[in-house]
């Protein structure tokens, strides 16, 4: 504990003296605290959303650099339609109790996105292009911790032992005024469907982009993982959207092989639909922005039953063939809402995040994930940019996933893995409460979180004492 609180305590010192010493030699910008009217066309998306047409899929454009205009390359490749950007991102987390072994881990990658818009390159109308590569380094926390149910942190190395991952390679063309929009190519499902940017404020990864247990599932594959498809985006008024697509199907423990640019892996032979509804309403005069939505998927590949043979009975007591059943499915509705707006950005409030996920309990270890928080923009405290944030979450395990623990306790066997990973124990529920401090610094360009995350029945069991983890994030666009 005392070697985790003294690292976040040297490294809080050092960036806020160089932050100290970039306040001095630069004249910051201020903006305006009152904005009448709070009128909703008043308030630009700041850099969320493609470049174009999505306020949902945040990308690294339009966000501060660390290196400014790259001496002026960077206004000419944007002049030109071509947004270039870089970000690091570094995590350092550690349990103070509890939990499978008392350990700390660190993790990080380097991602590099280039979006093109091809009116300013070619003329050619209302096309963009997007990709994204990254590469990843470090360990699985959870796994030291003896947590596969939920993991604290963001990034925990899973990117594949390779230089460079692809996780998206996309086009998309707007038709009828950006009324309606076509994306086609190598797309992370969940940076469209089921995704909500203000959960990606917290650190554990459970809720961020997209949630569990829809996510960890082959039909619902999210960040770092594309599956080829297309979505079909329908804008039939400004405030409301239709949202389907339909994409393969990996039957491989990872999509496009573990660096992602097999694109053509053999076995893909089967499909997901995705359709999701949403409503993204300003009420009041100061203009409280909100996202409301409505979904489902359904993956028409068969498989295995978590714990029947094919005439019902365990098939680790019988030693049958198990049941295949064919069609898995997942369905959620997810919020953020503004309570209270504190300036001008696109979340600069008092924002209530919440939502409740589903999926097919005789085929996914984990059957419904519920969760509610706040998260407050730093301008109360004269911080315009600073984060503050609390969250709750409770995860239930499949009943027909306990049978199958339950059946290897009783002949003495080794429990099984399953979509989240290893398991220490039969698995019930799991409950996470996170509190978090982030801070911008350096030109607004990095942010350090401190986090805090208290983990009840840790992995779903009562086999390890609950956890206490503190950690530290460090992201740079660069």
């Amino acid at each position: 504990m005392k070697q985790i609180l003294t690292s976040i305590a040297l490294i809080f010192i050092i960036v806020t003296c160089i932050d100290d010493a970039f306040a001095q030699s630069e004249t910051s910008k201020s903006l305006p605290v009152e904005l009448e009217p709070y009128a909703a066309h008043a308030f630009p998306l700041e850099g969320w959303g493609n470049a174009v047409v999505d306020p949902q899929v945040p990308t690294l454009h339009g966000a501060p650099h660390l290196l400014g205009q790259w001496f002026g390359a960077r206004r000419w490749l944007n002049r030109h339609g071509l947004y270039l950007n870089f970000a690091l991102n570094e995590e350092y987390m550690g349990n103070v109790r509890g939990g499978r072994t008392r350990s700390d881990v660190l993790a990080g990658q380097v991602a590099s996105e280039l979006d093109i818009d091809w009116q300013r390159l070619a003329h050619v109308s209302g096309l963009w292009t997007h990709m994204l590569v990254i590469n990843g380094h470090g360990r699985n926390f959870g796994y030291n911790l003896g947590d596969s149910v939920t993991n604290p942190e963001q990034i925990y190395g899973g990117r594949g032992n390779v230089v460079a991952h692809l996780v998206a390679l996309y086009a998309e063309k707007t038709f009828l005024h950006k009324r309606i929009v076509v994306s086609a190519g190598d797309i992370p499902t969940g940076s469209f469907f089921a995704y909500d940017y203000v959960a990606c404020s917290f650190m554990n990864v459970s809720v961020c982009s997209n949630f569990a247990p829809g996510k960890y599932v082959p039909g619902g594959r999210d960040w770092p993982s594309g599956n080829l498809g297309g979505v079909l985006r329908v804008f039939p008024a400004k405030k409301v959207y239709i949202m389907g697509g339909i994409f393969m199907v990996s039957p491989h423990a990872y999509n496009g092989g573990i660096s992602g640019w097999a694109l053509a892996q053999n076995g893909m032979s089967k499909v997901t639909s995705q359709v999701e509804l949403g409503w993204m309403p300003w009420f009041g005069k100061h203009s409280l922005r909100g996202n409301y939505k409505l979904g489902a998927w359904y993956d028409n590949s068969r498989y295995p039953n978590l714990y029947s043979d094919i005439h019902g009975n365990s098939f680790q007591l019988t030693g049958q063939p198990r049941r295949y059943e064919a069609g898995m499915s997942t369905a959620w509705f997810m919020f953020d809402q503004m309570l209270v707006r504190n300036g001008p950005g696109v979340a600069e409030g008092l924002v209530a995040v919440g939502g409740a996920g589903y999926s097919q309990g005789n085929l996914v270890a984990m059957r419904d994930h519920e969760w509610i928080g706040l998260v407050e923009s730093g301008t109360p405290w004269h911080r315009r940019q600073d984060q503050i944030g609390a969250m709750f979450q409770h995860m239930d395990m499949s009943g027909t996933l306990s049978l199958q623990q339950e059946s290897s306790r009783a002949l003495g066997m080794p429990y099984l893995s399953n979509q989240w990973g290893p398991v220490w124990g039969v698995q019930h529920w799991e409950n996470v409460y996170e509190a978090f401090y982030s801070t911008h610094v350096l030109r607004n360009s990095t942010t350090m979180q401190f986090d805090f995350q208290y983990l009840q029945h840790p992995g779903a069991t009562t086999t390890f004492h609950d956890a206490a983890v503190l950690g530290i994030q460090l992201t740079a666009n660069l």
